[in-house]
């Protein structure tokens, strides 16, 4: 599985990794923030229940179908893969809850969100797994909107002032039923995880691949069932921060790796910088395109309001 080291781009930051990653763009940068390596990581003695273990200076992340994981510093991925496991699942796990407690541990924000360009302005969907999120960024991708993110959004200070969303994987994953729903066939695409009934959208050429100024995220409520149209409301104060505090990626492993005290300050800098909505929508694929309208009129009368950083 190890071969030469290649550099990627991905939430900002650059990576040197001893293993391909082909849902990655390679990049010819030198100086690497993160180094991804090959080697032995002994199970912890005792596992917590999060999933993520301390063990010495590191973070342990042990995954059944996948391997053991060694996070460090902020800086470094160390793998041990399990034997046979498949490399789809070792890279899933990699750039997922292994980077997850990464960039905790850098004191980064990663949102459990999708995140699309519409207009040159990025908003986020965030909500419970199974609530949407990928099957509205599908959708909007498929209205013309380039994607920016898929399941983890990181959001950062911009430069001059305001909240920016990196650049993350170029690819959306989707559920059967999602993927049939959009009118496409699954037997077509790869599944994202051997075993699960997850598919892999590529999006091509459609990829928002430097950072945009967040405009709005939306936080997405239960789908409904019925006929009613979709609606948006503002989130605001207490309940808005709790939604971000929720919706954070591996937010678990905050106390472990991270500071609690900065995770909260980073979220209410969010609420402060950028409107929260929540978002009610038709479950039917046939009233999807409602949803993109309303969500596409609203993100321009936030834009006309609000000033972007440069």
């Amino acid at each position: 599985m190890p071969s030469e080291v290649r550099h990627y781009r991905l939430f900002g930051l650059t990576l040197a990794s001893a293993i391909e990653l082909p849902d990655l763009r390679e990049v010819t940068e030198s100086r690497p923030d993160v180094t991804i390596t090959i080697g032995e990581v002994p199970m912890p003695a005792q596992l917590s229940e999060v999933g993520l273990n301390l063990v010495d200076d590191a973070a342990v992340l042990p995954v059944v179908g996948a391997g053991r994981y060694r996070v460090r510093g902020g800086t470094s991925i160390q793998i041990d893969p399990e034997p046979g496991a498949p490399a789809a699942n070792i890279r899933l796990f990699l750039l997922g809850s292994a980077m997850g407690a990464l960039l905790h541990q850098r004191g980064m924000l990663p949102l459990h969100a999708n995140a699309i360009d519409v207009g040159g302005r990025a908003i986020a969907f965030i909500g419970r797994s199974g609530a949407g999120k990928s099957t509205l960024a599908a959708a909007f991708h498929d209205h013309g909107c380039a994607l920016l993110s898929d399941d983890i959004c990181v959001v950062t200070e911009g430069p001059d002032g305001g909240q920016c969303a990196q650049p993350g994987i170029p690819r959306v994953r989707l559920w059967r039923d999602a993927v049939e729903r959009s009118g496409r066939d699954a037997a077509g695409l790869d599944v994202a995880y051997a075993g699960v009934e997850k598919y892999v959208l590529q999006i091509g050429e459609t990829y928002a691949d430097t950072p945009l100024p967040l405009a709005a995220i939306y936080v997405l409520a239960e789908p409904d069932e019925g006929d009613a149209p979709p609606e948006i409301a503002p989130i605001t104060g207490a309940a808005a921060i709790r939604a971000l505090a929720v919706n954070t990626y591996r937010g678990a492993y905050v106390p472990l790796v991270g500071s609690p005290a900065d995770h909260f300050a980073q979220c209410q800098a969010l609420v402060r910088d950028v409107p929260i909505f929540l978002l009610r929508r038709p479950w039917r694929a046939d009233r999807i395109d409602e949803t993109v309208r309303l969500v596409t009129a609203q993100v321009a009368r936030v834009s006309e309001d609000r000033h972007f950083p440069k």
